[in-house]
């Protein structure tokens, strides 16, 4: 079974910039769409980006638009450059990975899921 692990979640300032990472334990994996999603609590869990394994195309919430970007490495590891942060991004934030093919905001249409990296937005 693979496995999805986020890392570079942390505390920044309203304004600052976070990494976020996620590697998967096979190195062959690469469904069709990858993609970030987050959870604050009490809140439904909330699409983020994502991305095609296709062609690289990506389709954000309006929320992050022209301030987050989602890429992918030669090693199928995919990134989540965060700017200009919000106190409102605070979340836990979730990759996941999906074999439908076309590309989803709905957390029921991926098939694998990270644990999580916590990002905290200060003001």
């Amino acid at each position: 079974q693979v496995q999805l692990v986020e890392s570079g979640g942390g505390l920044v300032q309203a304004g600052g910039s976070l990494r976020l990472s996620c590697a998967a334990s096979r190195r062959t994996f690469d469904p069709y769409s990858r993609a970030w999603f987050r959870q604050a609590p009490g809140k439904e869990r909330e699409f983020v980006a994502a991305i095609r394994r296709i062609d690289l195309n990506t389709y954000y919430a309006d929320s992050v638009k022209g301030r987050f970007t989602i890429s992918k490495d030669s090693a199928n590891t995919v990134y989540l450059q965060m700017n200009t942060l919000k106190p409102e991004d605070t979340a836990a934030y979730y990759c996941a990975g999906s074999y439908k093919a076309t590309m989803s905001s709905e957390p029921e249409d991926y098939n694998y899921w990270g644990q999580g990296t916590q990002v905290t937005v200060s003001s």
